[in-house]
């Protein structure tokens, strides 16, 4: 099975280099040789994982060697701002800057983003956006490694246009919640109000996907804070 892995990653390799090899833009370059070491990596572990498996169980020492496993960590936290061009997006890591630049790449989709922080102290991590409010251009969208972070600017389609939320599923959610205190005929004036907008946010929660259960919790926090403040100002 791993020796079928390796020949499958290892024809992929020789077949990006040859498209790298054809490649005249700068970018597409970039991307491809990215993606070229990153299955080579893959490639590497895989074969150094099979050699080891192979090894004579007494060869003990050997061990002591080993490089220590690595794990991947899904972030949820970033911070965002917008330009009349860019969507900039704040991810702070410790030490990220320690990195070489191969190791901190994004793959961009008109809709979507993903960061990639490879082997930061023996972590991997992952951010990732879905449903872009707007959609990017990748091509002019690019990111910068500072001190303890990383910002990722989200060159806009529409230039000028104001994003009022980063994702679609945020706007819906204010969208919902926004609706749902709008008076109507249509209540049932039996039912206790905070308990219909309880059990709206509970199916939400339940049905909705990561980034929907984020801005639930975050409401929930907010909401939760707001009380307090009100109760010590009275």
């Amino acid at each position: 099975m791993a020796e079928a892995k390796m020949k499958e990653l290892r024809s992929d390799i020789d077949e990006l280099n040859e498209l790298l090899k054809l490649a005249k833009r700068k970018k597409v370059q970039d991307v491809l040789s990215l993606e070229a070491r990153k299955l080579e990596t893959e490639w590497i572990n895989l074969k150094e994982a099979n050699s080891a498996k192979s090894t004579d169980v007494e060869a003990l020492p050997a061990a002591s060697t080993a490089a220590p496993k690595r794990y991947q960590i899904k972030l949820n936290g970033y911070g965002w701002d917008q330009s009349d061009k860019y969507i900039k997006v704040f991810v702070t890591l410790k030490n990220v800057q320690s990195l070489p630049k191969e190791q901190v790449y994004c793959t961009l989709t008109e809709k979507s983003m993903q960061l990639h922080v490879e082997n930061l102290d023996n972590k991997d991590y992952v951010l990732l956006i879905n449903k872009l409010l707007e959609p990017i251009n990748v091509g002019e969208s690019h990111w910068k490694i500072k001190t303890d972070m990383v910002v990722i600017f989200l060159a806009k389609s529409r230039p000028n246009v104001k994003w009022s939320h980063m994702t679609e599923v945020e706007k819906k959610f204010e969208d919902q919640r926004s609706n749902r205190f709008k008076p109507s005929d249509d209540i049932d004036k039996s039912k206790d109000p905070q308990e219909s907008i309880m059990s709206l946010m509970k199916n939400m929660y339940e049905t909705g996907d990561d980034e929907m259960k984020r801005m639930i919790s975050k409401a929930w926090y907010e909401g939760q804070n707001k009380k307090k403040t009100d109760t010590l100002d009275l």
